[in-house]
């Protein structure tokens, strides 16, 4: 069940996601509390489980690893102790940035970070196979990205 935010904590979420490295001076001036009960409301916000986590936002581009790929992925089987090794399997691999397991034509959707073609056709290879309960993939090429954000409508 959602947890009830007023427009303060929803000002904080914004602020927060826009710049995770706002000191809390600067984060209570721009929602308009003093520090104190700004710092006490992050508290709770993180203690609810609101805030996860706070990242770092890298240019993937710039580190050698430019190249998103999205994989539809088929299992050899639906019962639970496949998609179990699917998705502990999944959870292991560090280029594999987002799994979903889907209701509809295939059983699982991922989004995997590589250098280029070469280095996903080795990364499919290796990991996208019957070990890890997989039996086809088909993968998608973007073209242009033409919107990629962290930030939850608040």
């Amino acid at each position: 069940m959602p947890i009830k935010l007023d427009d303060i904590d929803r000002r904080i979420l914004r602020a927060l996601q826009r710049d995770g490295r706002l000191q809390n001076v600067e984060l209570a001036k721009e929602v308009g509390l003093s520090p104190s009960p700004c710092l006490r409301r992050v508290k709770l916000l993180e203690e609810a489980g609101i805030i996860d986590r706070y990242v770092a936002v890298l240019n993937a581009a710039k580190i050698g690893l430019g190249l998103s790929m999205f994989a539809r992925v088929w299992l050899t089987a639906q019962d639970a102790e496949t998609i179990d090794h699917f998705m502990d399997a999944m959870k292991q691999l560090p280029q594999v940035m987002e799994c979903y397991i889907m209701l509809g034509e295939s059983d699982a959707l991922l989004r995997v970070v590589v250098a280029d073609l070469d280095d996903y056709r080795r990364f499919q290879a290796a990991h996208l196979t019957r070990k890890n309960g997989i039996q086809n993939v088909k993968t998608d090429v973007p073209s242009q990205i033409v919107k990629q954000t962290y930030t939850l409508p608040l």
